[in-house]
């Protein structure tokens, strides 16, 4: 096996347990999962708390449709409502609820903890989670302020 495939199969399994982690406190908290809180904290980065769909759909490297199924059970529990632009009613806004704001913020506080657990200690200096963060920039991944 070459060291680029054992390289990307052991970042797919260490993606896969650190899903796992996240999704079992956020939803053991919260009710929800990882993608919907990741959902719900890019429309809480945005401005005013709501963003079109298409925006949203590529600030998560999803589909349009994508979005439209991972805002729907969102919508249903109140933490998301649709907003329709008043200028053309094509397009459609996801925008946070108050509701949705205040569980964001305590989201935000089980996910802030969770990831301390994960790269705390002396296997993990700064430096190497800086690293790590690089490296995982020149992949495509993209951090809490999108970058």
């Amino acid at each position: 096996m070459s060291d680029a495939l054992d390289t990307a199969l052991r970042l797919v399994r260490a993606q896969t347990a650190l899903v796992r982690r996240f999704d079992a406190r956020l939803s053991g908290l919260h009710g929800v999962s990882l993608a919907d809180f990741t959902l719900l904290l890019r429309l809480g980065q945005a401005p005013g708390g709501r963003m079109r769909r298409v925006d949203l759909a590529e600030a998560l490297g999803l589909t349009a449709s994508g979005v439209t199924r991972g805002l729907a059970p969102l919508e249903r529990i109140g933490l998301v409502t649709r907003e329709p632009d008043a200028r053309d009613a094509r397009v459609a806004y996801a925008a946070l609820t108050a509701t949705g704001r205040r569980r964001l913020t305590r989201m935000l506080v089980t996910a802030e903890e969770t990831a301390a657990e994960i790269f705390t200690g002396p296997a993990w200096p700064a430096t190497d989670i800086a690293g790590l963060a690089d490296l995982l920039t020149r992949l495509g991944g993209t951090g809490l302020s999108g970058r």
